[in-house]
């Protein structure tokens, strides 16, 4: 309920509520690169720690195989 009472005195005072607080999901969708820059770091990490260069690779060809269909 307070945050039902904060939303409306957010409103009444004529600011927006930003989508994420008011519980909707932001319409549109990720560009690919973007998804890509963000994965990105953790792949690296994860095929450092676990040492699953092969399959980082694999995995990696596959993405590119579909990304150029």
């Amino acid at each position: 309920m307070a945050q039902t009472s904060g939303r409306r005195v957010l409103r009444a005072q004529g600011r927006r509520v930003p989508a994420a607080l008011a519980g909707r999901q932001s319409a549109g969708t990720r560009h690919p690169l973007v998804a890509v820059a963000m994965v990105l770091p953790l792949a690296i990490v994860l095929a450092v720690v676990f040492g699953g260069w092969e399959a980082v690779l694999t995995q990696a060809s596959s993405v590119v195989g579909m990304l150029g269909r």
